[in-house]
């Protein structure tokens, strides 16, 4: 399987995977930094993992295999700290097709 190609992922994103909620809210594992990406800040209506119709304002690109379960925290290329509402494992087996993952933010 052929992945996106390094040289139309111009920006950098960091990550904190969401690793679930505490008792203090919130719990992300270590940052991910200087992820390659190519970011769209757009606005899209997406379905949230719970089934609600979320607006989404940032669509992130990235290599697949990535670590961004939906809730992980993304700061984008301009400074913006996101959340992750959904993620997109795109595949095409057997087609010249890259494949990638696609996270759709706040």
């Amino acid at each position: 399987m052929v992945s996106v190609p390094d040289f139309l992922l111009r920006h950098r994103v960091r990550i904190e995977p969401y690793l679930g909620e505490s008792a203090y809210g919130p719990r992300y594992g270590d940052p991910i930094e200087d992820i390659p990406a190519l970011v769209a800040e757009a606005v899209r209506m997406v379905r949230a993992p719970d089934g609600r119709e979320v607006t989404s304002t940032a669509q992130v690109i990235t290599a697949p295999g990535l670590t961004c379960p939906p809730g992980s925290r993304l700061t984008l290329p301009g400074g913006r700290v996101t959340t992750a509402l959904t993620v997109a494992h795109h595949t095409a087996p057997g087609l010249p097709v890259p494949a990638c993952m696609e996270v759709s933010c706040e």
